[in-house]
């Protein structure tokens, strides 16, 4: 069920040609800001916006989502670290930034939104191969 106020469910989801893949509760897409390479937003597949309006099993299914995504980008970019964030003061609608921060981060101990950057957008060709690449990672892991 959609909220009318949820820019998301009325239909602002990410493009699907940045689609990864549909994880089970949760839906994940390549962030078009590739600044931070291998920069991946997760959203609930149904809409809430707090961690309690979700069931026990909802919850741990999504929170298992994040944890593979989150590996499969350890594998691929070997990150210093991993970042999660889980906010939505912006866009009222569960969603996970899962954002690899690489040996070479110009900021390794800011948030990213925190860093200022123009937004890198990957040509089509590269972005479906990190695309590609995090869906095959994802796959076998």
């Amino acid at each position: 069920m959609s909220a009318p106020a949820c820019t998301f469910c009325a239909g602002a989801a990410p493009a699907a040609d940045h689609r990864i893949a549909d994880l089970g509760v949760t839906a994940a897409y390549l962030n078009d800001d590739q600044y931070f390479p291998g920069w991946v937003v997760l959203f609930l597949k149904r809409h809430a916006t707090e961690l309690f309006e979700l069931e026990a099993e909802e919850r741990r299914q999504m929170m298992d989502d994040v944890t593979r995504v989150a590996a499969a980008l350890y594998a691929l970019f070997s990150p210093r670290k991993i970042n999660y964030a889980f906010l939505g003061n912006q866009l009222p609608h569960i969603h996970w930034h899962v954002t690899p921060r690489l040996p070479d981060d110009p900021a390794p101990r800011d948030a990213i939104w925190a860093v200022p950057h123009a937004p890198v957008r990957l040509a089509p060709a590269e972005r479906d191969a990190r695309i590609a690449h995090v869906r095959a990672k994802l796959a076998s892991g």
